[in-house]
């Protein structure tokens, strides 16, 4: 992938996305602001989702541990994989060892992040993503944009076109007479993804919580696929990173009220499936969890970093960003797009890639990933932080090894620029002649910067300089008092 930079350019003119993504997210964003003020509570539950994921992680050791006794006494069996290749090589044995050639999967995250697909496809194994999103942007032959809407790039009119000509090659072949009408689309999408919910025997999920007190895994949803992936197969097998543990039930509960009203604006999610091993004559008779790190326990490592990992996926910060917004999630180059992407995609791959490097100032910091966060991750300190990691290199954890990086390539001139400014502010007398010259030379200022800094001022005018430094005026006023007479 490019640069973020160079990936969003593209994106920014293309006027059709910039307007199916507007519509998208100032729709969903303001159905969360009315459903997240009926709780008078709010920022209590998002304090304590925030308590509730600090304590886990800080003792994420031990409750690993307790939940892979919980999984095995309920029946299951807990697989470890320190990386996508070896989650993806367990995944497909798993599957080879029923026999089975095609496995139905229900929307997940973690799977995307280790390229399960195509690693399953490279095996003969074919995969079938039943989310209604999930299934255009596969059959599209396409990557997905958003966290909660994967198509939330496509409109109604692409999402038919597709259906029309791809349905066929995949199973059951779309209506002929369908229509982009959102009544047509979904029936056309069940009738296809009803043959395959009961011919499969092998189902793939994530999930969204486990609780480590009862070896249960949670499923959020909202369209019924997750309950036919994880009810009727005979195989069930859960890839999940490991920070997605809760503690208790007691835990679960603060984030049931917090995740629907974050992502899909509801007060519940329609399909809330829960599982707890296996259970005879109902549902899979064989469970298997994948426990992924990935990068994980690397990014644990950072003291800064690491509350990037208290997210439960809501998506609340890619619909409030103006960034994703006006970029889309394909500029990313990750399946975690948007602020939320910025800070997790590079801790979990390192910043050694253009890619990874630019994520970080994808941003403008304004804060509002912030403010709508529902486990209070502070986004814009972590990318500050990161973009410090860039520009100055330093230790880090990779690879559970602590290291030292090289800056990343393109950023000397950044570098001296904030070396520079660190020496006059540490040298007042210098700072003072500084500011002086350039009040008293603000009429010979250009409009925009050379070098460098033209990128920054193609899109951005300079700030005017004012007459005088602000030293300088409180003292001639006395400080303002003299203003004021």
């Amino acid at each position: 992938m490019p640069s973020f930079p160079r990936a969003a350019r593209d994106a920014v003119r293309d006027t059709t996305l910039r307007a199916n993504l507007r519509h998208a997210t100032h729709t969903i964003r303001d159905k969360r602001a009315v459903a997240v003020a009926e709780l008078d509570d709010w920022a209590a539950l998002r304090e304590a989702g925030r308590q509730i994921k600090d304590h886990t992680l800080r003792h994420l050791d031990r409750y690993l541990e307790q939940l892979e006794a919980s999984v095995t006494a309920a029946g299951g069996t807990v697989h470890w994989a320190v990386d996508a290749e070896e989650a993806n090589r367990i995944v497909a044995d798993l599957v080879k060892a029923t026999g089975e050639t095609e496995v139905v999967k229900v929307k997940s995250m973690a799977t995307q992040e280790i390229g399960l697909n195509e690693a399953l496809a490279d095996e003969g194994i074919h995969a079938y993503e039943t989310d209604l999103a999930e299934l255009i942007v596969q059959l599209g032959k396409d990557r997905p944009s958003h966290i909660l809407v994967p198509a939330i790039h496509r409109n109604r009119d692409e999402i038919r076109d597709i259906f029309a000509r791809e349905m066929s090659a995949w199973g059951r072949p779309a209506p002929e007479d369908l229509t982009d009408a959102p009544a047509a689309l979904a029936e056309a999408a069940r009738l296809h993804l009803r043959e395959k919910f009961l011919r499969a025997k092998v189902g793939v999920s994530g999930a969204n919580f486990m609780v480590a007190e009862t070896g249960t895994l949670v499923v959020l949803e909202s369209e019924g696929n997750g309950r036919m992936c994880l009810t009727l197969p005979e195989t069930l097998i859960s890839v999940v990173g490991i920070e997605k543990i809760v503690p208790t039930w007691r835990d679960l509960e603060v984030f049931l009220q917090t995740l629907p009203r974050s992502s899909t604006a509801e007060r519940m999610n329609p399909y809330t499936s829960m599982w707890t091993g296996i259970t005879d004559e109902d549902g899979p008779r064989s469970f298997h969890l994948v426990l992924i790190d990935n990068g994980r326990t690397d990014t644990l490592a950072d003291e800064v970093g690491r509350q990037a990992l208290r997210c439960i996926r809501c998506s609340a910060c890619l619909n409030i960003c103006p960034v994703y917004e006006r970029a889309g999630g394909h500029a990313y180059g990750s399946v975690y797009p948007g602020p939320i992407g910025a800070i997790l995609s590079p801790q979990l791959r390192g910043t050694g890639s253009e890619i990874d490097a630019s994520l970080p100032y994808a941003s403008s910091l304004c804060g509002a990933c912030y403010d709508v966060c529902p486990v209070a991750i502070d986004i814009p300190e972590v990318l500050v932080h990161l973009r410090e990691r860039v520009v100055e290199g330093g230790p880090v954890t990779r690879g559970g090894t602590k290291t030292v990086i090289r800056p990343a390539r393109g950023h000397a001139a950044e570098r001296a620029a904030m070396r520079a400014a660190r020496w006059a502010s540490t040298h007042p007398g210098v700072l003072r002649a500084g500011q002086r010259l350039a009040s008293r030379t603000r009429r010979l200022h250009p409009r925009t910067l050379p070098g460098p800094g033209k990128a920054w001022t193609a899109t951005r005018d300079l700030p005017p300089m004012p007459p005088e430094p602000f030293r300088d005026w409180w003292q001639r006023t006395n400080g303002g008092k003299d203003g004021l007479r």
